[in-house]
């Protein structure tokens, strides 16, 4: 295809930046796919930093490939937008490289950080120049996605509401979309471009360009597209690999489908993939179907790359997906067993390159969300909104230690098709999942000739049988709805693993000698047999064991129970090699970590965060829940332990290992204030005919850049074409003579779960709700209707009228079709009258762009009365307001009632707590409600229709040790009696440890 002439210039801007495009040269050009440049087996690369040196970033068909050594990338999804505290950001970080992740990937939302065309803000809360500071410090590669289209849950799939007024249409080449598309990405690459691991900056890996596009694939507008994006990211610096996120494996996309500018062996294929936790997991590689829609088959010559793998599901308003239980229930259905079942299988297809959405879902605060989900965006991840590991941190820790541990996976091939094995032992084929058959998936390395197996049970019982794995027939139990992998002939160490029933998590050598994890479910008996030429010397330290020798092979057999230790010695290998294994659940409370002079493995503390060589002085940091032991297998020569600052007594084990003499302490209690001393304040004086509203914008256009037709003979009432972008926005129409005039009809477009409010001369005509969704619309994201409200007999005069409108417009859609539906409008789209004819002239306010916090940013606000006058913020006069208490049952009344109190918290200074806010009331009453913490719009909560009833107020933004502000914006729409009813603070979890927390700037009145 030839060069568009916008594609041509910016490859040229490269050109004069002194980027290479050709995949022969620049400090990231990888090694091109093909014979004869397939790398060899080996340890991967070390744990990356911003070490000032170049490295290069390449790939084969295998893997990754850094530095010329194979990286299995195995990633978790976190948005630093969805967590606005920059110190958490760091807690999340370093809980992740903790836990086995070695990337962590992050979207860019353009609407978090573009309050106006033009204006770019990188500061406080949306610092990514920090983000990614905090990444390299903790050890991380990262997978940067900055759109500029990101879907991702948010307002507009991430496009700035200020985008919804202009001409340009989104998502293809069109000359006024580039302009500001590209306006974009300068100032997102502008500052990525100091974090690229090939210059030595930070730890940048792989950058996504647009994301799920589907339109216009084979077409000018989507080619076009897509190559001036690759060229304008090259001509920014961006000189790492990049890639696209192919929605449900269309095989769009690929190299070679689109002009990179004549640039080779740069471009990766990825897809995503978010299966059902009741649908057999599915081949999408090595043992699928194939060709340009089987995943990974689609690009042969590059890695198996997942960008989004599904760690969770999103839950709408109402939480119809997971029956009202929230995302308690999409954590369960998509569990450690769900884990396993689908990543494993994902790893024997030759995904190397896996990213786990979410792995911290986090809050979307203010109006971030898109229409159909709620405040919180848990997502049933690994971490929960609190930033609490869940029981699925389980299966992450032991596959992401395995994977970095074991360089054989980077590197697989099919050792033949998958195959069946009975509860009797014999091979069979069959359906998968059927009852009393484990599915068993036999890969090979070619340069070791190691072999792994990945067996998965898909029926609803366990399922025992045997494996013939060199020479011997293994047997294995796979429960129910699991998987688990099982490996031959990989080195532990010194010493090679013949074959195990239990899973390899990983091996290390501290000090003296080899240490070796392998893993399973508690209970379970197991056998491991290691290489031995002759007869070592075998002691159980610790556990239920035996072992015995015959044929080369020293066989231990175990029951999993805690800790079973085992120490291997002699047997024709100069060091020993420590044998552990662990259930599950002391699997997690293993920490192994790399030093300047040499490895270690830590065991007992619920977390490690930091490990520190200083001379013979080993300084930890890390989190205690319960007392706990701690003992540490340490390189040579360290005689002395600090933990959080405080040294420890240490006593040498019969392990080879340093244990503290007495526990860690745990966690002291955390004590919370009850919310009293509420006042309360009325508002909506909009709604009032003498209210002055002579300083609001009047609505006189005539046309739009909208999806939304304009009536015949009506104004543009749409409230983005006005400059109110996000949040509540007011409408007031004057007109004269209402004589004979029976009815008014008000139509109106909003996201999910939207409102309108209206009133005649002050007086309420009534409500109208858009309905709660259900399982057929809860992807739908723009709704519209009408609203028809009769005018009462004594409204029915002539002289001056005025009809008030309150429309909570909710969140633009998400336009993941691109057909420009984030332009849908929002708010008043229509009035016309039954019985009479008025002349309305109408006026509007919101929460203009040009007034937005700059702290907080626009998405905090909207257009209520209250927060125009800033009584959501700290430091607001209310000493005058009435004091009230809570729980209310408030006589029905239509509009906004504000509740404002403060508390203090004196949580101690080496605990991180996490805490919430329960909103609860009988959910009879119809009623809605901001919250706003400290200025900050922490969420809403709508009371009759759920179901989320607890929000979590990330420190930071709560002051843990200090005074705080709480406001209550309560809209009811007066059908019902309504509240607040229950609020009261909850403590989610806490630790002894965390991070420094910094307090975010909260500036009041």
């Amino acid at each position: 295809m030839a060069l568009s002439r916008r594609t041509f210039t910016a490859a040229a801007g490269a050109a004069a930046l002194g980027l290479s495009l050709s995949a022969s040269a620049g400090t990231g050009s990888g090694t091109p796919s093909g014979p004869g440049h397939s790398a060899p087996t080996g340890p991967p690369p070390p744990p990356p930093m911003a070490d000032g040196r170049r490295h290069t970033v390449g790939f084969d068909r295998y893997s990754l490939l850094v530095d010329g050594r194979r990286l299995v990338l195995w990633s978790g999804e976190m948005h630093p937008f969805r967590l606005p505290s920059p110190s958490l950001w760091r807690d999340v970080l370093q809980k992740m490289r903790a836990h086995g992740y070695n990337a962590v990937s992050i979207y860019v939302a353009w609407n978090y950080h573009s309050p106006a065309p033009g204006q770019y803000d990188f500061t406080g809360v949306r610092d990514l120049d920090l983000f990614l500071r905090q990444a390299a410090e903790t050890g991380l590669y990262v997978i940067l996605r900055p759109g500029p289209y990101i879907n991702a849950e948010v307002d507009a799939g991430g496009f700035p509401g200020w985008l919804t007024a202009t001409k340009a249409r989104a998502r293809i080449f069109d000359p006024t979309y580039i302009a500001y598309a590209d306006e974009w990405l300068t100032a997102v690459d502008a500052i990525v471009a100091r974090h690229l691991y090939t210059r030595g900056d930070g730890t940048v890996l792989l950058y996504q360009i647009e994301n799920e596009y589907y339109a216009y694939v084979t077409r000018p507008p989507g080619l076009d597209y897509m190559a001036h994006l690759y060229a304008k990211v090259r001509a920014d610096g961006i000189d790492v690999p990049l890639f696209h996120n192919d929605q449900s494996r269309h095989g769009y996309w690929t190299p070679g489908s689109f002009d990179t500018g004549g640039e080779r062996g740069r471009w990766l294929y990825g897809f995503d993939g978010y299966p059902a936790p009741d649908e057999v997991p599915p081949d999408w590689g090595h043992f699928g179907i194939g060709g340009q829609k089987g995943g990974a088959t689609a690009s042969p010559d590059t890695p198996g790359f997942v960008p989004e793998f599904g760690g969770g599901w999103f839950d709408p308003w109402g939480g119809v997906e997971f029956d009202g239980a929230g995302y308690a229930g999409s954590a369960r259905t998509r569990g450690a067993a769900y884990e396993r079942r689908f990543y494993l299988t994902n790893l024997a297809n030759g995904i190397t390159v896996h990213n786990v959405y979410m792995t911290f879902g986090g809050t979307s605060w203010g109006w971030l969300p898109a229409p159909q989900v709620y405040t919180s965006y848990d997502y049933g991840a690994a971490f929960d909104e609190g930033r609490r590991a869940t029981p699925k941190v389980v299966p992450m820790h032991q596959i992401g230690q395995l994977v970095r541990c074991v360089p054989e996976l980077a590197k697989l091939d099919p050792a033949g098709d998958a195959e069946y094995i009975t509860a009797e032992g014999g091979t069979a084929g069959g359906v998968t999942g059927a009852a009393g058959r484990i599915k068993v998936y036999h890969l090979t390395n070619p340069d070791t000739h190691a072999h792994v197996y990945v067996l998965r049970n898909d029926s609803t019982r366990p399922v025992t049988s045997a494996l013939p794995v060199a020479g011997a027939s293994l047997p294995v139990t796979v429960p129910a709805s699991d998987a688990r992998l099982l490996a031959a002939g990989i080195t532990l160490g010194r010493r090679k693993l013949a074959y195990s029933n239990a899973q390899p998590m990983l091996w290390l050598t501290a000090g003296h000698q080899d240490v070796a994890v392998l893993t399973g479910r508690a209970g379970e008996a197991t056998v491991t047999a290691l290489e031995c030429a002759s007869e070592p010397t075998v002691t159980v330290t610790a556990g239920d064991a035996e072992s015995s020798y015959a044929n080369g092979l020293v066989r231990v057999t175990a029951r999993l129970g805690g800790l079973t230790r085992v120490l291997v010695e002699g047997g024709g290998v100069s060091a020993p090699l420590l044998l552990l294994l662990a259930d599950d659940e002391t699997s997690v409370r293993l920490w192994p970590r790399e030093t300047p002079a040499g490895s270690m493995l830590v065991y007992g503390p619920a977390l490690l965060r930091t490990a520190e060589l200083r001379g013979d002085s080993l300084r930890l940091t890390g989190d205690t829940v319960e007392a706990t032991e701690l003992e540490v297998w340490a390189p040579d020569g360290v005689r002395e332990v600090v933990w959080n600052e405080g040294e420890l007594r240490m006593s040498v084990t019969g392990s080879g290992s340093l244990r503290a003499e007495r526990p860690l302490a745990g966690v002291s209690g955390v004590a919370l204030p009850s919310l009293r001393g509420w006042r309360r304040q009325v508002e909506n004086p909009e709604s009032e005919p003498g209210f002055d509203d002579s300083k609001w914008t009047v609505a006189d256009r005539t046309s739009t850049f909208s999806t939304t037709p304009v009536p015949a003979g009506q104004p543009v009432l749409f409230a983005d074409d006005y400059g109110f972008h996000y949040g509540d926005v007011w409408y007031r129409g004057s007109f004269t003579d209402a004589t004979g005039l029976r009815s008014v009809s008000l139509g109106y477009s909003t996201g999910t779960q939207g409102l309108l409010m209206a009133w005649l001369d002050g007086a309420p005509l009534g409500t109208h709700r858009m309905p709660v969704p259900d399982k057929r619309t809860v992807r739908k994201g723009s709704w519209a209707a009408k609203a028809t409200f009769d005018v009462p007999e004594k409204a029915r005069t002539s002289g001056r009228h005025v009809l008030s409108v309150l429309v909570r417009r909710m969140q633009h859609d998400m336009d993941g079709r691109t057909q420009d539906t984030h332009k849908a409008a929002r708010g008043l789209t229509s009035a016309t009258f039954a019985g009479a004819s008025p002349a309305v002239s109408w006026r509007l306010q919101g929460a203009a762009a040009g007034a937005a916090d700059p702290v907080r940013g626009p998405l905090n606000t909207g257009g209520l009365y209250g927060e125009r006058s800033g009584w959501h913020l700290p430091g607001y006069g209310d000493g005058g307001w009435p004091v009230v208490d809570l729980p209310r049952a408030e006589r029905p009344r239509q509009g906004v009632t504000w509740y404002r109190t403060g508390f203090r918290l004196a949580v101690d200074p080496g605990v991180d707590a996490s805490i919430g806010l329960v909103l609860a009331d009988d959910p009879g009453r119809a009623y809605r409600v901001q919250i706003f913490l400290n200025g900050w719009n922490m969420g809403q909560y709508v009371n009759d229709v759920g179901p989320q009833h607890t929000f979590v107020l990330p420190n930071g933004v709560l002051r843990t040790r200090g005074a705080n502000t709480l406001a209550l914006a309560v809209l009811s729409d007066g059908t019902t009696v309504s509240g607040p009813g229950e609020v009261r603070l909850t403590l989610l979890g806490s630790a002894a440890g965390g991070v420094e927390v910094a307090d975010v700037p909260s500036p009041g009145r």
